[in-house]
């Protein structure tokens, strides 16, 4: 939000710098983005007159002029704009100055074959308004020789980015009432006229949803001359960066910026028969003032007659119904619209306005009749006109919450003592109303101030108005000896899994939390089960993520559009979903994709090679691995979901029904949803679904290697083709676990002398002698076990 010092002083008596108000805006919350002073751009430029006018030699639409700056000789200065005439006076932009609408820097130079030091400004070329039909007429007592500047009244501009739970300061009124409070001069409350109005209003005014709409006051003014604004009041929005456009429009905007007050200005000759605030149609179009056409539905509030809609409530006026040059009888609108609906709507349309900012985040409730009376006051001030009398219709929740605050909780809750009699001097200057109770004081809350719900807010108040930097910065107490670990077991297994992941090459991402409902569908097993914001920030982020992957391949599709050649990502983060009871459930999880090229092409290399799904299985078991989980028992398995590729992917679990992970590559369906034209492998391993680790004594025993050589022995059984090679591998590891240590795959064989549908695995077990060395007897005793173990999974030994 941008607002001008001259504009601020209007509500705020000061003689304060920009520099100390801006350090103050900062201290009391309200941050100052940037402050920009006018005077700087407008450095060089100074009233001149112009003396004499002549045709130039060698252009028919240039003028040489002969101009009196104040001092010294007159400039000669070469000019093509229409009004150039002797005896006028304007701007003249010296050499050395820089014109702020384009940056040029102005120079001694000769245009045509005749010099020209400096140039004449229009109000475009000096960014104080679109016109540059031709160059600024100042008035005959202008005086000459001045910095422009200084004749303008040039006043340094604030821009600040309000929160979202501050809409009071909305309006250049709430501001200077915090900065009053703050000590920065005298707050001046805006001084309404009183109004009575000639005659009923001749339109009727009704209300059909009032959960959208819950109050419309409004009025006819008659006889109104549009035309442009007054200066003062288009130089205030220029400075705000709002552009002048009619008397009528820049009143309304006026009043926003000022108060934080949205309102609207109808053509009443445009206007057929009652308005009313209502739900629009399915279906139904309007014709916005931007030239668009929007389509609603039956959530939206409109404001409507009956020939149609007239308004988008509270976001965005009609076309059909704007004012014009022609317009001599308008209708005023001043309503409440509930914030939550207002929100809905905006992401619908994808429209964002000033006023459905204001809107969104709550107006003042009670400022109805103010505003409308304001409103009256400068538009009849600038356009003329007979007013009617008001029409009132619905009510607005204007009740004060009463809070029972003691003063003592800004040093139990806040950490500073503040004498009583400041804390009562600054919830008042906030416009609180505090009772004269000795301990519990009554504190009546503003309807306009949505933020303040219970006492801590009450504290907050206080203390962003004292200065948070005097609260003393006290180190917490710390018992003596060693500090206890403080990471539960949770936040230990999220650091060896981050960790681990890094350490095999993967950078790790942070996605956000929400994805678009047609995303999360597509990776939830039950959409039943998404859990779905009532009021998201948008439309794009009103879902929560039942799963990682999402997430990682937006990033994978934005890194590969950038020309990224390979891609490692992990997330490890919380999946989101409905528990027990419809309850809010989240789960550990860690996400990984890998795309692109697995290894570049190059001359001993051939081809670029990408990623497949036996990396996708690396990646999980050696995180798995990482994370405690029993990897030697996992068992690989089918049936990853419909996300996955069929004959590319695998679950592996613990038993039938406990999933660990999923791995493979992704549907190619569902990689083109994303728009990623390469295959992309992933693993998503559900931390949550990990086995307990058993509680351990703190000190370890100490490691003792073996004493004794480990023995190999290689075995190669007929197993079915069609089989997973690790049920065989778990079976064999299973023999005997006391002293087979290791088995592993060595050769995968299926040719001549293997049956069909048969495959050929050779396995080297590895076998650990205790206290002393196998025995014959004891060699064949287990190679027995291993031989009845792989049958008893299918395997035939070969002979």
């Amino acid at each position: 939000m941008k607002f001008s010092l001259e504009w601020l002083k209007y509500y705020l008596d000061t003689e304060t710098s920009a520099a100390e108000i801006a350090d103050t805006l900062n201290a009391i919350g309200l941050e100052v983005e940037g402050v920009e002073d006018p005077a700087e751009r407008l450095a060089g430029f100074r009233v001149a007159e112009v003396l004499t006018a002549e045709k130039h030699p060698d252009a028919d639409k240039l003028q040489v002029l002969t101009v009196d700056t104040g001092e010294g000789d007159p400039l000669q200065v070469v000019c093509g704009a229409p009004n150039a005439r002797a005896g006028m006076k304007g701007v003249l932009g010296l050499p050395g100055a820089v014109v702020p609408a384009n940056g040029m820097e102005l120079r001694k130079s000769a245009i045509r074959g005749v010099e020209s030091n400096g140039m004449m400004c229009s109000v475009r070329e000096l960014e104080l308004g679109d016109e540059h039909d031709g160059i600024i007429e100042l008035p005959g007592d202008a005086p000459v020789g001045e910095s422009f500047a200084d004749y303008s009244d040039s006043s340094p501009i604030f821009d600040v980015a309000i929160t979202p739970n501050r809409p009071d300061c909305m309006g250049v009124m709430g501001i200077a009432r915090d900065l009053a409070a703050a000590g920065i001069g005298t707050f001046k409350p805006v001084e309404v006229p009183a109004i009575e109005g000639e005659g009923a209003c001749p339109v009727e005014v009704r209300i059909e949803d009032s959960e959208g709409c819950p109050a419309f006051h409004a009025r006819v003014i008659r006889g109104v001359t549009d035309g442009a604004s007054p200066e003062w009041m288009q130089k205030r929005l220029i400075d705000a960066g709002q552009r002048p456009i009619s008397a009528l429009v820049d009143c309304t905007n006026y009043l926003m910026l000022a108060c934080g007050r949205p309102a609207h200005v109808y053509d009443l000759a445009k206007l057929s028969g009652p308005v009313v605030a209502r739900r629009a149609n399915d279906g139904e179009t309007v014709e916005a003032l931007k030239g668009k056409t929007y389509t609603l539905d039956d959530s939206m509030t409109v404001i409507a007659d009956d020939e149609g809609v007239h308004d988008i409530g509270g976001i965005m006026g009609g076309e059909h119904s704007s004012v014009s040059d022609g317009t001599t009888d308008v209708l005023l609108e001043i309503a409440y619209f509930e914030p939550e609906a207002i929100g809905v709507t905006g992401r619908k349309l994808g429209l964002a306005t000033d006023a459905r900012t204001r809107f969104e985040r709550g107006v003042d409730p009670e400022f109805l009749d103010d505003g409308l009376a304001l409103l009256t006051d400068l538009i009849v001030k600038s356009c003329g006109g007979e007013p009617s009398e008001a029409v009132r219709v619905g009510e607005t929740d204007t009740e004060w919450q009463v809070l029972g605050f003691d003063p003592d909780l800004t040093r139990t809750l806040g950490g500073i003592d503040i004498a009583e009699d400041e804390q009562r001097r600054i919830l008042e200057a906030l416009d609180f109303r505090v009772g004269t109770n000795k301990r519990a004081w009554d504190v009546w809350v503003p309807p306009r101030r949505h933020d303040i719900d219970n006492l801590p807010d009450l504290v907050e108040e206080v203390i962003r108005i004292h200065g948070l930097d005097k609260v003393e910065s006290v180190a917490l107490p710390r018992a003596d000896g060693v500090a206890r670990p403080t990471a539960i077991a949770e936040q230990k297994l999220e650091r060896k899994v981050r960790r681990a992941a890094a350490a095999r090459g993967l950078h790790e991402a942070v996605t956000w939390s929400f994805l678009p409902t047609d995303v999360a569908e597509r990776f939830a097993e039950d959409s039943t089960q998404l859990w779905s914001l009532a009021n998201p920030i948008s439309e794009d982020m009103k879902t929560m993520r039942p799963s990682l992957l999402p997430g990682l391949l937006m990033a994978v599709q934005r890194n590969l559009d950038r020309g990224a050649s390979a891609l490692r990502l992990f997330e490890l983060g919380r999946r989101y979903g409905r528990g027990k009871n419809g309850a809010s459930d989240e789960r550990l999880t860690l996400g990984a994709v890998l795309a692109g090229d697995k290894t570049p092409r190059g001359w001993a290399t051939g081809k670029a090679q990408g990623f497949d799904a036996y990396d996708a299985k690396a990646e999980a078991m050696a995180l798995l691995a990482a994370a405690g989980a029993p990897v030697d028992n996992l068992m690989v398995m089918g049936e990853a979901g419909g996300q996955w590729h069929p004959g590319q992917s695998g679950t592996l679990r613990l038993g039938p029904k406990n999933v660990l992970a999923r791995f493979g590559m992704l549907h190619p369906r569902l990689t083109d949803s994303f728009d990623i034209d390469r295959p992309v492998a992933a693993v998503e391993i559900y931390l949550d679904a990990l086995p307990k680790g058993r509680k351990s004594d703190f000190a370890r025993p100490a490691y003792t290697p073996p004493a004794l050589q480990a023995v190999t022995r290689d075995f190669a059984f007929l197993f079915d083709a069609d089989k997973p090679a690790s049920d065989l591998l778990r079976a064999v590891k299973g023999a005997d676990k006391k002293h087979i240590v290791d088995a592993q795959i060595f050769d995968d064989f299926r040719g001549a002398g293997v049956p069909e549908g048969k495959r050929s695995l050779a396995i080297e077990v590895t076998l650990q002698p205790g206290e002393k060395s196998f025995t014959e007897d004891e060699l064949k005793a287990m190679s027995d076990a291993i031989t009845a173990a792989a049958a008893k999974q299918g395997g035939e030994l070969r002979a």
